[in-house]
């Protein structure tokens, strides 16, 4: 009884305070502007299906691919031992789910165990991968500090899961001989055999206290990963089937429309409304693209926050392969952690970040003195070529060009500031509507006789 109490006491801490942090990151996400959700409902599962649960981008690069799919497939089906651990704890009942399963029961925790050994030797692989062979895009320069410390903390979290699991496992079936009235016959694949190799001959109290500490392990393991997830780049494993979902359907190569340029553009074509009524000339001017995240897309936050961290953007990325600044990978982060650093600073409270003293603090209340470019340089930005293979290569479907181009765009169009040899060609499509200044007119050589 007291340990259903003690276990409930810990489970409500534990979802509590995870739903108060993921509540965060929700909010974080809608710091963003609102874009309409637009394309089939078909092609948005299909998309979920395909490349958030079928891993199916993944598979372009197969060894990390199937070491991936080894740890992916194993936690799916640990699952079942977790809910099991949770009617356990709260009914103080134990491996409740032995009676109805019967038979199949020894089946499902044998092919648990089986992935387990799987999902160990693929952590391990991943270990090395990571801090033994030198494998270029886990060193960039945003990868030192804190992410190379999440990548390598979230997979010894894994290592110690494994062993409670085991532990748990292979001291019940010992137990099973000495307490068979409370640890009913099991014949597990892995344990059945590891269990008396490394917990035979031990006494029954010491078994007991083993099998308690494997079984809490295994719970407080996951309660701790769970309340990781938020500040950790592991939160791919929630967000990327949100984020493949509400991934733009649009071509690759189309860029999203301004639409008060085009309208500018027709108009100087002769191809505007010409019911449509005169432009106000004393409204402020529009603001184009995106200097800070709350100028971006939530689609875009949101893709952010679903960022792997892979580096499979940055490796195929022909600026940074050439050795300039840019890294697709490093902007993702620099959207996540300035929307990080905006939802922390609302939800402190601090008048000191809100423009109009009487107002609210909120995101169309508040402004800190800094934006994206405190964080990203427009050297990195210029260096883009817009090839798309970033956005090719991403396993999740997120897109780091409309990023650039928000950037881009502010830069250009709404700071009128640019790389010195980029201001000529914009100034003469601005005023001649071509890209080399020459005095001819543009139609002279149809004019000719």
């Amino acid at each position: 009884m007291l340990q259903s109490i003690v276990f409930a006491v810990v489970a409500l801490l534990a979802l509590g305070f995870a739903y108060f942090q993921f509540s965060k990151v929700r909010a974080n996400i809608l710091l963003g502007k609102d874009e309409a959700v637009t394309g089939p409902a078909t092609a948005r599962w299909k998309n979920m299906l395909l490349v958030a649960f079928g891993q199916k981008k993944m598979f372009k690069r197969l060894i990390p691919a199937v070491l991936h799919l080894m740890l992916y497939v194993a936690f799916v089906f640990t699952q079942i031992e977790l809910i099991e651990i949770f009617i356990d704890g709260i009914f103080g009942v134990h491996r409740w789910f032995l009676g109805p399963l019967g038979g199949m029961y020894n089946g499902i925790i044998s092919a648990i165990e089986l992935l387990s050994i799987l999902a160990f030797v693929a952590t391990v692989i991943f270990l090395v991968r990571r801090n033994v062979l030198f494998i270029p895009r886990f060193h960039k320069p945003e990868m030192q500090g804190w992410p190379k410390l999440d990548a390598n903390l979230i997979l010894v979290f894994e290592l110690i899961l494994l062993a409670c699991i085991f532990t748990m496992n292979g001291t019940d079936v010992v137990l099973q001989d000495l307490d068979p009235d409370h640890y009913r016959a099991t014949n597990f694949a892995v344990s059945g055999f590891l269990g008396p190799v490394l917990f035979g001959g031990m006494d029954a109290s010491t078994l007991h206290i083993l099998e308690r500490v494997g079984w809490w392990g295994h719970i407080t393991m996951v309660f701790v990963f769970l309340n990781y997830l938020p500040k950790s780049k592991h939160l791919h494993i929630l967000l990327a089937f949100p984020n493949t979902y509400f991934a733009r359907l649009k071509p690759r190569g189309e860029m999203l429309n301004m639409p008060e340029v085009m309208n500018e553009v027709k108009s100087m074509m002769g191809l505007g409304d010409p019911n449509a009524p005169e432009p106000d000339m004393n409204a402020p001017l529009p603001e184009f693209g995106a200097d800070d995240v709350t100028e971006m897309s939530w689609i875009d936050i949101l893709g952010a926050y679903s960022c792997t961290e892979c580096g499979r953007c940055t490796s195929v990325c022909p600026a940074n392969i050439t050795g300039k600044k840019l890294s697709p990978r490093k902007i993702v982060m620099n959207v996540r952690d300035r929307a990080e650093e905006i939802g922390n600073k609302i939800r402190s409270g601090n008048t000191e970040y809100a423009p109009n003293n009487e107002g609210v603090l909120s995101v169309d209340n508040f402004d800190d003195g800094r934006n994206l470019w405190d964080y990203i340089t427009r050297e990195e930005i210029h260096a883009c070529t817009t090839c798309n293979a970033c956005v090719e290569a991403c396993p999740i479907l997120i897109n780091p060009l409309e990023m650039i181009n928000k950037l881009r765009r502010h830069e250009i169009l709404t700071e009128a500031k640019g790389p010195s040899d980029w201001m000529p060609l914009f100034n003469s499509i601005e005023n001649q509507q071509r890209a080399w200044s020459v005095s001819n007119s543009r139609t002279a050589w149809i004019e000719q006789d």
